[in-house]
């Protein structure tokens, strides 16, 4: 059987990201341009601003990303390209090279889900890994426990009816002065504190066992906050750090863990760039040992929005058939599962 090679472009967000996947898990390169540090000045992303800096060094990854893996795009059989969800100006930029490379060379045009791309990452560092699995994406825009029934084919069996994991993280760290990005920045403070100090809630969704509600345990961190401010007391930020993160790992670890039990699922993944806390690796790892259950998570740099992740992805779609024609759109919405 032949090679196939995948040309992937992602620009979801505020990374400009290009990659060379060989059959869908083996990366031969992958290259991220990250504009955090200019939307740190803003304490968040700016969509205009991103979408600017997508125009200027798209063609530049592009370009990296074959040199690096020594190929030349008439070698590529698919363009993967990620066109939802996401900010709807960044995905556009990526949308539109993509299309611009398939009309110009006649090589197929694959759109792949945001979202199904960070899944897919779990498949390029775990060669064993083959659906189904249980897999818990965690994110800035999403939290979401999905059964991988195949290759591109999910279930949702949970999902936040607030604030994302990621984004309560970002609230958090800007509420206690740490700034953006917030994730890494509270995992970071959290070693240095007492995760027992506080006692935020752990939110139930009533009827849904494996939904998810990060925006009481927000407020809980803000009011806590306010109280001490008008007390005049002294706040250990990483007493408030830890005890919140312990919140959160908390229940996404119970949750995940219950639904792998009910619905006799042996193994796990986790997947988003929340999947790189070190907390969370560490609840996960502890809780799959005594439950039996294999755990598997991507490397930090797959875990954070990548291209390869996307050529992963684009693989299974495309040995599937799916192409995508010049009237490909951006959809900023875009529903996991959905074609």
């Amino acid at each position: 059987m032949s090679d196939t090679y995948i040309l992937a472009i992602e620009s979801s967000c505020d990374e400009t990201a290009a990659a060379v996947v060989k059959n869908g898990r083996e990366v031969l390169s992958n290259v991220i341009s990250s504009q955090i540090a200019l939307h740190t000045l803003y304490g968040g992303v700016v969509p205009e601003i991103a979408s600017r800096k997508h125009i200027e060094k798209i063609n530049q990854v592009i370009e990296e990303a074959l040199s690096e893996a020594g190929m030349e795009l008439n070698q590529m059989d698919a363009i993967g390209v990620t066109y939802g969800p996401g900010l709807v100006g960044a995905l556009l930029v990526g949308v539109a090279e993509a299309k611009a490379i398939s009309y110009a060379t006649g090589i197929p045009l694959v759109g792949v889900h945001h979202i199904e791309g960070h899944v897919s990452a779990n498949y390029i560092e775990q060669e064993e890994l083959e659906p189904p699995f249980l897999c818990l994406i965690v994110s800035g825009g999403h939290t979401h426990l999905v059964i991988v029934k195949e290759y591109g084919e999910y279930e949702i069996i949970g999902r936040t009816h607030d604030d994302a994991a990621g984004e309560a993280y970002d609230k958090v760290a800007r509420a206690i002065g740490l700034g953006y990005p917030g994730g890494p920045k509270v995992d970071k403070l959290s070693k240095e504190g007492n995760p027992s100090a506080i006692a935020f809630p752990r939110a139930q969704v009533e009827g849904c066992p494996y939904d998810f509600s990060f925006s009481g345990l927000k407020s809980a961190v803000l009011n806590y906050l306010h109280h001490a401010e008008q007390l005049g007391e002294e706040i250990n930020r990483a007493d408030v750090a830890a005890s919140f993160q312990a919140a959160v790992v908390d229940v996404l670890v119970d949750k995940t863990l219950q639904a792998a039990k009910e619905y006799g699922i042996d193994k796990v993944a986790l997947a988003g760039g929340v999947a790189s806390n070190s907390a969370l690796r560490a609840g996960m790892e502890v809780a799959c040992k005594k439950a039996g259950k294999k755990l598997y998570f991507p490397s930090p740099i797959y875990c954070t929005d990548n291209a390869a992740m996307i050529g992963a992805a684009a693989y299974y779609e495309y040995k599937k058939g799916v192409r995508h024609g010049l009237d490909l759109n951006a959809v900023p919405n875009l529903k996991i599962g959905q074609r």
